[in-house]
């Protein structure tokens, strides 16, 4: 008999897999299931479900951090309606003052800060619209920067690294190291600022540059309800006439500041002035 061929038998390795029957077929099939099994698969249950965006919606943004809002003082501080005086002669501030800063303390009978950075001290008293604001200051620095507030919020303070974010008058004696003496508005480097240059060794008080331990006097003050006069041992030195002048809520209050040299400050005096 002769042999049959391999098309007329079939191939063993075609044999196992076509025979219904055949012991190879179930040994293949069981082999493909165990390596199967070893194939790792996602589990339905700890696969991330897909973002719900309602149709026609935009695609979500990451946006940024909210700013931080102008929170104007308490109501609750009570009005100025009769003369004011504080001269810094006690061991605690008390509750007539808020301070944005710890950098701000009483030392030897004066109101000292170092290194502020723009964080003001603020009286807890709100100004009428025509007040007189006087007071004692020094610098310990040749930089000099004697720096104070005026019809501001009460509260507020330096945002970043320039004090364009005040909320009130400002006069800085003696400012950017001793070059400039400015009055200003809101923005300390804003273009309608009014300033004096300084010279050094100038004869003329107006320009002279500020003396290190040296006491000042200041004399700031708004009678007409818009313009802000700026004096220092009895001489004017700028003065700011506001078209849209700061006014009411949020534009209320006195307060000392400084940016980095050591500052004093002592005899405040502040007084309500006829409308």
């Amino acid at each position: 008999m002769r042999p049959l061929s391999p098309r007329e038998h079939g191939s063993p390795a075609r044999a196992w897999r076509t025979r219904p029957g055949s012991p190879r077929r179930g040994f293949a099939l069981l082999g493909l299931a165990l390596v199967g099994a070893c194939v790792p698969r996602e589990h339905p249950e700890k696969r991330p479900a897909p973002a719900q965006v309602p149709t026609g919606a935009a695609q979500p943004r990451e946006s940024a951090p909210p700013a931080e809002p102008t929170i104007p003082a308490p109501s609750d501080d009570p009005a100025l309606q009769a003369p004011f005086s504080d001269d810094f002669d006690r061991k605690e501030l008390g509750p007539d003052w808020r301070a944005t800063s710890s950098a701000w303390a009483l030392s030897e009978g004066r109101l000292c800060g170092q290194n502020a950075r723009n964080h003001p001290i603020w009286l807890a008293r709100r100004l009428p619209t025509n007040a007189s604001v006087e007071f004692q200051a020094s610098s310990e620095s040749p930089d000099g920067d004697i720096k104070a507030e005026f019809w501001g919020d009460g509260r507020s303070a330096a945002s970043g690294q320039s004090y364009t974010d005040a909320t009130s008058y400002l006069t800085i004696f003696g400012g950017w190291q001793n070059h400039f003496h400015v009055l200003a508005r809101i923005d300390e480097h804003a273009p309608d600022r009014r300033e004096i240059k300084l010279i050094p060794g100038e004869a003329d008080f107006s320009r002279s540059t500020v003396a290190p331990r040296r006491v000042y006097q200041f004399h700031v003050e708004r009678r007409d309800g818009r313009t802000v006069r700026w004096r220092v041992d009895g001489v004017e030195l700028l003065t700011y006439p506001d078209s849209q002048p700061l006014l009411g809520v949020g534009h209320e209050h006195f307060g000392f500041n400084d940016w980095q040299v050591r500052v004093c400050f002592d005899n405040l005096r502040v007084s309500p002035l006829q409308d």
